[in-house]
């Protein structure tokens, strides 16, 4: 791993990997970029690839930005419209990665928890945080392919983590670390 300091796009973190197939960009809550790349392909390969993306990067900065500054203290008005967003959102994005990844479940039940993001009953009903609507894309669909496992392993075993982590293409650390970073906030009136 090496921290580089770009002259447009900042701080990039570059991560040569043995499980990367591809070369992948991750923007971060704080603006800085994960940029992971295979063992075959060089460094300046990689930041041609970070460099081609800046357009993509910008928005994606500017949406985090604008999600963080929008929800430091959240309200219950913001709350309802986390929740349009999340019924519009969850059941097409669990059903379409379910069928992607040959999965079934029973019910879907879009929560206001605040303590988890998901979670998988022993029926295989999957319940999921409105609030992951605050997260970037690719960590709603984690947390939803989370529980989408859980309907075959009903626990956190190697198996559990070795199906997760094939169909994150091996970040599925890496994701969680970044969720970490995230929190569900507190509802004021």
């Amino acid at each position: 791993m090496a921290l580089i300091e770009h002259k447009t796009l900042g701080t990039i973190e570059c991560v040569r990997s043995l499980r990367a197939r591809s070369i992948r960009l991750v923007v971060r809550r704080d603006g800085t970029l994960r940029l992971t790349y295979p063992l075959f392909t060089s460094r300046s390969v990689a930041l041609a690839f970070a460099e081609s993306k800046i357009e993509w990067i910008e928005r994606t900065r500017q949406r985090i930005s604008q999600r963080v500054a929008q929800y430091s203290t959240i309200t219950t008005q913001d709350v309802e419209h986390l929740r349009r967003e999340a019924r519009a959102y969850i059941p097409a994005t669990l059903s379409r990665l379910a069928r992607e990844h040959g999965f079934s479940y029973n019910t879907l039940r879009i929560s206001s928890a605040h303590t988890r993001w998901g979670s998988c009953s022993g029926r295989n009903g999957i319940s999921i945080s409105l609030f992951v609507m605050l997260l970037p894309e690719h960590l709603r669909e984690f947390i939803m392919l989370h529980e989408l496992c859980h309907t075959r392993h009903h626990n956190h075993s190697k198996e559990f983590h070795n199906l997760l982590n094939t169909l994150v293409n091996g970040n599925e650390r890496e994701y969680i670390k970044e969720l970490k970073t995230y929190h569900i906030p507190t509802t004021i009136e």
